[in-house]
């Protein structure tokens, strides 16, 4: 496994590096691990939130050709007609510009940075062959890096080592329990934040793809397992993501971006403006433009006449 991990840490360097002098700068203004961890996660997904916006835009137009992909479905029924559905959908999407894996998106690309940050944190708490601490991907004359080395490479805040994992070596099961509460909340969060998702699909009458509704269900779970094998450092800023997440769609839903039938309506609108065009003249000028020109060439007219 470290064979096969190492060629991608070495690749990752000089981004653990940059990762590091982020939460040096951080811990730098406030000397405290989550508030670093939380600063460093707003940077992140300020870079991912338009992800976020595009991937739930891609979730609305997967729901406006729901009826469109069942009637597709009624029309190839069976195993032998399997290869023309796949054809007919794939037409479909790229009708209607639709990525039919486009909702998981923001999930696909927390992928890397729970790496990335896995190894920071690993490279934060490294002690060296003599047992005492030797942080790596910070400077050396940070605040950060005088701290580890004071408590040894313990990242301890609110009576909790952020260094731990969920079922790594606690004084007591009652050091343990904040650790499965962290976990418990961190997928909590993510189930909410689709049963939002989810609620918004009902009341508009817009039905769920089954895909979607089986990655709804899979992910989190997949994600407590990634949560109990991570440091709570990691898990922490899972949390931080999720709630920034959350807040995005809650003002996506109010400013109406992701609602189904107003995207319908729009769409509507859309395939009516080509015909107004009609209502211009040939030479593309508006009617009201058009009878001024006539009023005016009538009046030079009478003006013609009586001169005569």
């Amino acid at each position: 496994m470290k064979t096969l991990i190492h060629p991608f840490g070495v690749l990752f360097q000089p981004i653990f590096h940059l990762f590091g002098l982020i939460l040096a700068f951080f811990y730098g203004l406030v000397p405290n691990y989550v508030f670093a961890i939380v600063m460093l996660t707003i940077v992140i997904m300020g870079i991912l939130t338009p992800f976020t916006v595009k991937s739930t835009k891609s979730m609305v137009s997967m729901q406006l050709v729901q009826p469109e992909i069942k009637k597709l479905q009624q029309k190839y029924k069976g195993v032998e007609n399997r290869q023309q559905l796949n054809e007919e959908l794939m037409k479909l999407y790229k009708e209607h510009g639709v990525n039919p894996l486009g909702g998981c998106l923001p999930v696909l690309l927390q992928a890397p940075f729970l790496f990335i940050l896995y190894s920071v944190i690993k490279g934060l708490t490294h002690l060296n062959a003599l047992g005492t601490s030797a942080p790596l991907y910070i400077p050396s004359h940070s605040k950060i890096h005088d701290a580890l080395i004071a408590s040894n490479g313990h990242l301890k805040v609110f009576g909790m080592d952020l260094s731990l994992k969920t079922f790594s070596h606690h004084s007591s099961i009652y050091a343990q329990i904040p650790f499965f509460a962290l976990v418990i909340f961190a997928v909590g969060l993510q189930y909410f934040q689709m049963a939002m998702i989810n609620n918004r699909n009902k009341k508009s009458g817009q039905p769920v793809p089954p895909q979607q509704l089986m990655m709804q269900r899979v992910m989190p779970i997949f994600f407590f397992y990634i949560y109990v094998i991570m440091p709570a450092a990691v898990v922490v800023y899972m949390v931080v993501s999720s709630v920034i997440r959350i807040l995005t769609q809650y003002f996506m839903f109010r400013a109406g971006i992701s609602d189904p039938t107003r995207a319908a309506k729009a769409k509507e609108g859309e395939r009516e403006i080509p015909g107004k065009a009609s209502e211009k003249g040939s030479s593309g000028e508006k009617p009201s433009t058009l009878k001024s020109v006539n009023q005016q060439n009538r009046s030079k007219a009478k003006r013609n006449r009586k001169a005569r």
